[in-house]
Order: C-alpha cells, then structure tokens, then sequence
C-alpha cells in the first residue's frame, strides 16, 4: 500500500489521476470536493492482494488553484512566478480591434471617434516587409480607402486622449495576413527593434501578439511546451522577453491565438502528431511570457469543434463553447500524448473573443448565450449541465471583439448589450 498526501485549496473540486505500471500505463482516476474547512487530502493507492509490486507514476492533481499556491504541488513555493494582476487595466474590460491600416469593407473610424465604452483598442495592424524579416512596420490607412483618415499626428494626439480617459492603446501584430516567423536571431532583433520603434512613435501602451495561418509552427520532435525547440517559437518568446523587460510596468501584452493553436493542443501537439504541425503552438509562447501576460483573448469564433476537459466536442456559436474553452484555460489541461499538464492562468488574465456581428467571422454568438457563458463563468451559475473544472472566476478579465468597426457598422449591437452586462458584473 502506498499512499500520497496533497494539501489542496478549501472549498476546490478535484480530480486526481494515476498511472500504473508495469506492462502498460492505466490511467485511474477519481474526483472528490473538499469541505469548507478541509485544507488537506490524503489519496491511497493499493494493489490487488497477491498480484506482486507495482509502481505509480505521474500521479497529477487536476483542479483550479483556488486560494492555495497555484501550482498544484502543495510545496507552497508558487511554482511558476504567476505575476500580478495589471492594476491599469480596467476591471470586465470591453476590448476591441479597430481597423487602423485597412477599412475591410465595414468603414474607417478615427480614433477619436471610439466611444468611452470601449476599454482597450488594438490597432490592427502591424505586419512585417516579409514573413521572415521581424521588421514590423504601421501605418495609417491610405486616404483613397480611408477618405476621413486622420494625420498621423492628429492621430498620436487621439491617442493621448484615450489614455487621458484611462483607456488602453495597443499596437497588435499579425492579422489575417500578416505572417510573422522569426527564424533567426537577426529577425527576432529586427522584431524587438522595430516594434520598439512604432509604440515609441506613437505612445502606445503595449503589444497585442494576434499570429495565425503559419507564423507559428513545432519541428518535428518538439514536444515539451515548456522547452521548446522550434526557432520561430523560441525567437518569439526571447523577443517577447526583451519587450517586456525593456518597457517595464508600463508595457501590456495581450495574445490573441485561435482555439487550434491553444485548445487543441489537447488532443493534439504539433511537434509529437502526424498532423498538421502548428496545433498547440501558441501553448510554449503562453507558457514561458505567464508571468508578464496581462489579457489572453482566445479567439472562440473562425473555430472547427474542440474538445474540452469533459471529453466532448464544443461548437462555436453558443454558450456551451465559450464555458467549455474558457474553463480550459483556467483550469489547465493535459497536453496531447506528451505526459505533460499546461497550468491554467490567472482569472484575470482570461478573457474570450466574440465576432460583433455575422459578417465578422463565423462563430457570432447572440448576446444572451454571451451572458449566460458570462454568468456561468463568473459565478457557476446557469452553465446548462457543464460543470466547471477551473471553478468561478469572478474576476475575469472580459469579452473581446473583431471589430468595434464592424459593430459600428451593425448599430453597436456588442457595445450595447456588453458594456452595461459587464458594468454589472
């Protein structure tokens, strides 16, 4: 008979795994909640009378990290530096994208123009000369798409307005078409270079990471997230690094990946399946900027079904996604075939991304299934039969957009039925 103590939080659902061996792994498991004064747990594990030894490996303990130390070791040590809440950014934050170098076909709006309701405005966007160069390069719309666009000095003067009001301005990167892959150590240099070059022009506030398509991918054989290998992975986190340790307190970072770049790594890891290589590839990024990540918006729209912590798939449109994925990130999960658990965030440093409206990416979910996800989120409640893994997060950060543009151009439909739904929160 062996037996392992884990001290976990008061008050915390948990489920415990085990792995026996020999001849081949079998994964045990059971679930148990902890009592309102209970502070410890004592998990046995025995063999059958008469079978011989056996042996226990990776025994984890899966569940949100409550009011312990947050790394689920019960050494008391905090495992991770977990950092601290960004105390500039807004509480229920309304964050959204507003097309500053394009109009997309949903009209040009002038900085100035943003209503208050809106508490950080990614400038979409910065993208590179090339895909491999890291010279990241901004600017405004051209006057023959953008005929009310304002000077670039009118709008740096705009952006001292915003911050005046407490708002936050952010330079995001990538896009759609915006392919970024430092693959050398001179692109990463160019990165931090250039990037410091455009927030400096123009007094911004920080950097929003939004790479998809083919930015981000693993080599085969890369497969501990917390070690990575790949070059355009490992360049974006030490250039990350450099920008956020040269900036200091003032510096936001968010991150905007889609669902097949964190989620999905569930099921499957680019560097470790016959698959398409770039699942999970945003999960060793995350990981190693966790303690400097302030917002991490996963984009829950633009989505195929995703698998979450109770084993099904989830479909993008209604509430039942943005629990299911959300909760992901807060709990943490298993990470594909590798053996290795990826640490959930903070609550505050979680929010979920929305398209405002049908024509802005496939995935529009009305605004009462927002709230009822909100509601569930937040507080447990109205989480039609799921049960959260990460528990209540009442302190979740908020909902992003793609766009405040396209909103405008659906009657504010997003900022009308959010901003006040937040306010109460």
């Amino acid at each position: 008979m062996g037996a392992r103590v884990l001290r976990v939080p008061r008050g915390d659902r948990r489920r415990v795994h085990l792995d026996l061996l020999p001849g081949q792994y079998t994964q045990l498991t059971t679930a148990f909640t902890t009592g309102a004064s209970q502070t410890s747990a004592e998990v046995y594990v025995h063999g059958w009378y008469g079978q011989g030894d056996f042996w226990i490996d990776d025994a984890v303990l899966d569940g949100p990290p409550g009011e312990g130390d947050g790394d689920g070791d019960g050494d008391g040590d905090g495992g991770e530096d977990p950092g601290t809440p960004d105390p500039r950014l807004a509480d229920n934050a309304l964050i959204g994208y507003l097309h500053t170098s394009f109009a997309n076909g949903s009209g040009y709006i002038r900085l100035d123009d943003v209503p208050a309701e809106w508490d950080v405005i990614n400038l979409a966007f910065g993208e590179p000369t090339t895909p491999t160069s890291g010279d990241i390069r901004f600017s405004l719309c051209p006057a023959a798409e953008c005929p009310n666009v304002e000077s670039k000095a009118e709008f740096i003067a705009a952006v001292d307005r915003k911050q005046a009001e407490g708002k936050q301005v952010l330079l995001s990167i990538g896009g759609q078409n915006g392919q970024v892959q430092l693959t050398t150590a001179a692109a990463r240099d160019a990165f931090v270079n250039s990037v410091s070059a455009v927030i400096d022009e123009y007094g911004l506030d920080g950097l929003d990471v939004d790479l998809e398509g083919h930015s981000l991918y693993f080599n085969a054989g890369d497969s501990d997230f917390r070690n990575p290998t790949t070059p355009v992975i490992v360049n974006l986190i030490s250039a990350l690094k450099s920008l956020t340790a040269k900036y200091g307190e003032d510096f936001t970072l968010s991150m905007a990946p889609e669902t097949f770049f964190v989620q999905v790594g569930h099921q499957f890891y680019g560097g470790t399946s016959a698959g398409d290589n770039r699942t999970g590839s945003y999960l060793p990024v995350i990981h190693a900027l966790r303690s400097e990540l302030d917002v991490l918006h996963v984009q829950d729209y633009n989505s195929g079904p995703v698998m979450g912590l109770d084993g099904q798939y989830h479909n993008m449109g209604g509430a039942d996604f943005h629990i299911a994925m959300t909760d992901m990130l807060k709990a943490g999960f298993q990470v594909a075939n590798t053996g290795q658990f990826f640490p959930g965030l903070r609550e505050d440093q979680i929010a979920f991304g929305l398209p405002a409206a049908v024509s802005a990416g496939n995935g529009y979910t009305p605004p009462a299934q927002v709230h009822q996800a909100l509601d569930c989120l937040t507080s447990g409640a109205n989480c039609g039969g799921y049960t959260l893994r990460g528990g209540p997060s009442p302190d979740l950060r908020g909902l992003m957009t793609w766009s405040i543009n396209w909103d405008r151009y659906y009657g504010w439909e997003f900022m009308d039925s959010h901003r006040p739904y937040l306010d109460g929160m």
